[in-house]
Order: structure tokens, then sequence, then C-alpha cells
């Protein structure tokens, strides 16, 4: 074998829902809600504003499970919104009171891709863009590109629209190796099912490839590495950190009663977006909520098209995913459903 597993705190090592401050010494929080989890933390911390926000984010969260879907993008959005600003003013990023998105609509028949979402270079959406670590400059989205690289609603969409490529590729085992010869240390994963085959291959994106010492499964592994040495366990999770947030801008979740990963595909595919999850979400829904509020006969008249189902999961299920990795970004842990529910 050319390399072994690496084992801390008796598991392997492996990555991490927190994209800023992952505790990789910390064990996974079981919780039914994340919401008293975090104001607890928010409490302990002393980040008394930030708790005010988390409190509100709470109760439009709420709110919109009691909405219909013409309605729930309003409070859903103020809750992505509220959420955010918990998260900035707890790691003390600074913000002015913009949100820092806008939307217009192109002329033309109701569709995703003549709904356009601008992201601003100044207000809320741009300080998380920066505190992730992905640039906070002017870009233009349509929204149908926007809910096409969310990994949560790709089954959904690629059933709704069925021309455009798979962009998120399911990885098994995903953990972190060591050269069974040199300090060095890289990310491995197995791909399975329909997915594991030589087309995928010519699928991942820069840095990655199939690992072909291993013959036994199809695994993959990212060609950039970092030192792992005997006996520096702090200096070895400083430098695993480091390595983490620069992988976490290919690799993104799911949260359920365990987290499913993905790899983001690359490759030269109309509407790729390299940005965070959660940067995404935040433009979209801030999209369909000026809809809800301002035009609301146009956001009804997309819920008589084909991609009404499509519309229906991201509204229903971003709220959840979005408060996850919220939740893991203010504390640093992971937080995953109990067996009972």
């Amino acid at each position: 074998m050319t390399h072994r597993d690496i084992k801390y705190k008796n598991k392997n090592l492996t990555i991490h829902k927190s994209v800023t401050t992952p505790h990789f010494n910390e064990k996974t929080v079981l919780v039914t809600s994340t919401w008293d989890y975090v104001d607890l933390w928010l409490k302990r911390a002393g980040k008394k504003d930030a708790r005010f926000f988390w409190s509100q984010a709470r109760s439009f969260y709420d709110a919109t499970k009691m909405l219909p879907k013409t309605s729930a993008p309003l409070t859903a959005y103020y809750c992505f919104l509220n959420a955010t600003k918990t998260l900035l003013l707890a790691k003390g990023v600074q913000f002015s009171d913009e949100h820092g998105v806008s939307g217009y609509t192109k002329k033309g028949h109701t569709s995703l891709s003549n709904e356009q979402v601008k992201f601003k270079t100044s207000g809320i959406l741009p300080a998380l863009c920066r505190h992730l670590g992905e640039p906070a400059v002017q870009d233009t989205y349509t929204l149908k590109d926007l809910l096409y690289n969310l990994p949560g609603i790709h089954r959904a969409f690629t059933l709704t629209f069925s021309s455009d490529t798979e962009l998120f590729i399911p990885l098994k085992e995903p953990k972190i190796v060591k050269s069974a010869k040199t300090d060095e240390a890289w990310f491995s994963a197995r791909i399975t099912d329909q997915y594991a085959t030589n087309h995928t291959t010519n699928k991942l994106p820069i840095k990655f490839e199939r690992d072909i010492s291993i013959e036994d499964s199809f695994t993959i592994r990212s060609t950039d590495r970092f030192k792992w040495k005997a006996k520096q366990v702090p200096q070895n999770l400083a430098r695993y950190k480091t390595y983490h947030t620069k992988l976490r801008k290919k690799i993104y979740y799911i949260n359920g009663a365990q987290s499913f990963w993905y790899l983001k595909r690359g490759g030269n595919i109309s509407g790729l977006i390299q940005r965070s999850s959660m940067t995404i979400a935040f433009a979209a829904m801030h999209k369909l909520s000026e809809m809800a509020r301002y035009e609301p006969d146009k956001l009804s008249r997309h819920f008589d098209c084909q991609h009404n189902w499509l519309l229906s999961e991201f509204i229903s299920s971003a709220s959840a995913q979005f408060v996850d990795e919220i939740s893991s970004e203010l504390t640093g842990h992971e937080f995953i459903l109990p067996g009972r529910n």
C-alpha cells in the first residue's frame, strides 16, 4: 500500500462541515435542532447583538413553515439574512446594512433564465463572501444557474432540466491519507455505482485525479498535498485546516441524518458557479423574496411552469440546509440528528 489512513481521536481524519473554523478535535453534536444549541453558545460567548439576530432568524424560520410557497420565500430570506448577520457579528466581520444583492427580470416568457440576480460589492452578502474566502465582486447570474449549483436540489433540477449536465459526484468515505514513505498527506474518497467509470475521470475538477494505485475500487484523490509529521499533532492540524479551507471550495454537503458529500465537477460547463452553497442559496432566496413581496403574480406564474417542483423543493429544503451550514460556521461543530429522529 502506498499510503495509510490518518487516525485522529481514534477515527479517520476527514472533512468538516465548517469552512472557516472546523474543530477537528470535537465530537459531532447530536441535536434535533441547532437553534437552542447555538443560542446557548452565543450566550456563553457574550454575543448579545448576534444572539438577538439569531432569535429573529428563528422566528422567520418558524413562520416560513406555516406559509404557502408563494409567500414563504419572504420569511425564508429574512431567516437567511438574520442568520448571516449573526455569523458576521459573532466573528467580528464588518458589514453595511445593505443586503448586497439585487435582481431584475428580462423581458420574455416566464422562465428561471430570465430572472437575473446581481451580487454587489458591499453589504451583507459580500461580507459573507469575503468571510468564506470567495470573491466579493460584482457578478450577475440567472436564477436557473443559482439553483443548478445547489447540491440539495440537484436531483430535482436534473429531472426538471434533463438536458443539463450533472454537476455533483457523490463521495463515499471521504478521508485524509498519508504516504507510507514521506510526510505528504492528501484527500481521498471512493466513487461508487454509476459514477465509478472512466467518464467520471474526465469530469473531475482541476487538482483531482483517479488514484490508479488502488485497483479494487474507484478512488479519487486531490493532487494538492500538505505535511503530516510524526509527533506534531497541533502543527499537523493547523496545516490541515489551511488545506481543508481550499478543499471545501470544491466539496459540498447535504444535511440529514448523516452528511452526504459531493465533489463539484470541473470543465467548461455553462452555468457552473464557483461559490459556496451558502452565498448561492442566499442570493437565490433573495430573488424569490423580491417576487413574493413586490410581484406575487409573477412568482405565482413560475408555479404554473415545468420548474414548479424545483422551486417548491428549494423553498421547502433550503432553510434547514442554510441554518445547518451557518450553525457549523458559527460554532466550528458538526450537527447530526439523533438516531431516535
